[in-house]
């Protein structure tokens, strides 16, 4: 039978690929809900092919244009943060694609567990933010959560068949991003143009500049340390950057997998879509002959501040993920606007981080007013 899914930020970057896989694979997945934050006129043209029985824009000036472009299509149509959260909720969904990015995406996630819905996760700041609550969550009604990171599911993927057995550590690894061996005399003065240059990876704005500072694989090992039930001192970054090896598992024998592959997101979207089946594919081939050679090296947190302090908010933990990454998201818009600079990103991240009132055992709630409080001591920063 085909899978129900909603897609949430159907417009970006994984959304887009979510629905070639889809559109690959008509016979096994059923539209039914998409979802966009601004861009009104692919969310058009995707309803449009893709026949959703809802679609939701969260930018409420877009709905007219939405509804005026969809008058004629039997297509409900809402708009605004909160009507995305209630959609996910819909009785006919198997699997909810949280696509959007960032901390946006945790309340329609949180709603869509309580709904029973089974979660393909590519919004990793849910995890960052509220891993607790989430996992928690998931348990208590019995929902799975699919990683859809690259990275996050090599390490499922290396752990088919071998759940019973402990891990030792996991190595997530980074491609290094556009800046790979630079050091900070040269990040001072580099613009977001050159931080948009993803060396391996199609990506959004938001997660490559991400990728660009190592926030990203800071924010991966928190989301890792979640996901796998895993310490802190048991999740490594390592920089690979042929982006070939998408991550490692060790076990406690010593012995080690790795799951391989060229670059494409589709694979890991796939199969989290898919799982436990693996559908056939089209897609490129990795062949170890072009690839004579595969570098490894330790990841640089000296140059790059943001590894150091996403592990600082790992090690102490409570509301502090929380914290950076609403820091994290003021700083990445102001520099994507040539308001701040490279790394003056990590100062201000920093700087907040020591500012917000900690809390060990934060509710729900208390995530809700972290975030803002971060955000605005963020905002009088810059």
């Amino acid at each position: 039978m085909s899978k129900h899914i909603a897609i949430l930020g159907s417009t970006g970057s994984i959304g887009t690929q979510t629905l070639e896989v889809v559109e690959a694979n008509p016979e096994e997945f059923v539209v039914d809900v998409l979802t966009a934050n601004n861009q009104v006129e692919l969310l058009i043209e995707q309803a449009k092919k893709f026949k959703p029985d809802v679609v939701v824009i969260a930018k409420e000036e877009k709905y007219p244009q939405l509804v005026e472009a969809l008058k004629d299509e039997p297509i409900k149509v809402y708009a605004g943060h909160e009507a995305i959260a209630q959609v996910v909720q819909m009785g006919a969904i198997d699997v909810v694609v949280t696509a959007m990015v960032g901390y946006s995406g945790l309340l329609p996630t949180i709603n869509a567990i309580k709904a029973r819905k089974n979660i393909a996760l590519a919004n990793k700041e849910t995890l960052v933010v509220a891993g607790d609550i989430i996992q928690k969550l998931a348990l208590e009604y019995g929902v799975s959560i699919y990683p859809v990171d690259s990275e996050h599911s090599a390490i499922f993927q290396c752990l088919l068949g071998e759940f019973d057995n402990p891990i030792e550590k996991i190595y997530l690894t980074a491609s290094g991003g556009p800046f790979r061996g630079k050091d900070k005399k040269f990040l001072e003065n580099v613009t977001a143009k050159q931080a948009l240059k993803h060396p391996n990876w199609d990506m959004g704005a938001k997660i490559t500049i991400d990728s660009a500072s190592m926030m990203n694989k800071g924010f991966e090992a928190i989301e890792a340390k979640w996901l796998f039930d895993l310490r802190p001192d048991q999740v490594d970054v390592i920089v690979h950057h042929q982006s070939i090896v998408h991550s490692i598992v060790q076990f406690q024998d010593g012995s080690m997998k790795a799951q391989m592959g060229l670059p494409d997101m589709k694979l890991p979207i796939q199969f989290a879509l898919t799982y436990p089946k693996r559908l056939k594919t089209d897609f490129p081939r990795f062949n170890f002959l072009d690839y004579p050679e595969l570098n490894f090296a330790p990841a640089d947190s000296e140059n790059f501040k943001n590894l150091t302090l996403a592990y600082e908010a790992m090690n102490k933990g409570g509301n502090l993920p929380c914290v950076i990454n609403a820091a994290n998201e003021i700083v990445v818009d102001a520099f994507l606007k040539d308001q701040v600079g490279f790394l003056q990103m990590s100062d201000i991240i920093e700087e907040v981080m020591n500012k917000v009132s900690f809390i060990q055992k934060p509710s729900y709630e208390d995530y809700v007013l972290s975030d803002s409080e971060a955000r605005r001591l963020a905002e009088a920063m810059l």
